[in-house]
């Protein structure tokens, strides 16, 4: 398999796990309170959201490399 043929299947399967999950959250502790022994900490979520835009494109550009790929054989 070539290095263009990787790259094409790398693209559609992380275009179509953009297009099926659409995103992902993550959780961070943030410190608020430290006082001697007595420590307080709050649970911050934070979200990333993919736009499916952005999955589509990768799959069609990812079916672009494997069509050009096979052309240039």
């Amino acid at each position: 398999m070539s290095g263009k043929t990787m790259a094409g299947i790398l693209l559609i399967v992380l275009g179509a796990l953009a297009i099926a999950y659409r995103g992902f959250t993550y959780t961070t502790q943030k410190k608020e309170l430290d006082i001697g022994s007595l420590e307080v900490n709050k649970k911050e979520h934070h979200e990333v959201d993919f736009p499916p835009l952005l999955g589509a494109l990768a799959v069609v550009g990812g079916v672009a490399v494997l069509v050009l790929d096979r052309r240039a054989k």
